[in-house]
């Protein structure tokens, strides 16, 4: 369990709960403010968001995009500058962060990734030979877009399930 209580019991108690306004869960140990800052604007406009996923035999395709042009901005950084950090293995370790990403940091050698930015979006190819490492991207797709559905009620129920509540 990550500082902070993520996932667990003491959610919110440690002063990462559910504050919409400051959004205190997106802080973490080994982020930037700006990093924070860019997840906050994700989640304030995530109603802007689209996603398509494509699933893999080795892995996953990903176009992401937002229909306004400054969290289109945001989101670009946000992507680049999280596959920069998982492939320097440089987990930020914000307190909400899914435990799903610690296999990446761990083992970002065994990753591809190819990132293009297109008319349609953001698009993120990223395949490994690692069946463990195949399967947490095909779970982390699936809880960004969870995530652009939903916005942080997504980790909240995230939260609450690892938490077995």
């Amino acid at each position: 369990m990550r500082p902070g209580g993520m996932f667990g019991a003491h959610h919110g108690a440690d002063g990462t709960g559910h504050d919409e306004v400051i959004m205190p869960g997106l802080r973490g140990l080994n982020a930037t403010p700006e990093e924070s800052a860019e997840l906050a604007t994700l989640f304030r406009h995530f109603e802007t968001l689209t996603r398509e996923v494509e699933n893999l035999p080795d892995g996953i395709r990903t176009v992401t995009r937002s229909s306004d042009e400054a969290v289109m901005e945001v989101l670009v950084s946000h992507v680049v500058g999280m596959i920069g950090r998982v492939e320097t293995g440089d987990d930020p370790q914000i307190f909400i962060q899914s435990p799903t990403l610690d296999i990446f940091f761990v083992r970002a050698d065994g990753i591809e990734t190819e990132i293009d930015i297109t008319d349609a979006g953001i698009v993120v190819v990223q395949t490994s030979d690692d069946p463990e490492l195949v399967e947490a991207l095909h779970l982390h797709a699936a809880e960004v877009s969870d995530m652009a559905d939903r916005g942080m009620a997504a980790v909240h129920d995230m939260m609450m399930q690892r938490a077995g509540n």
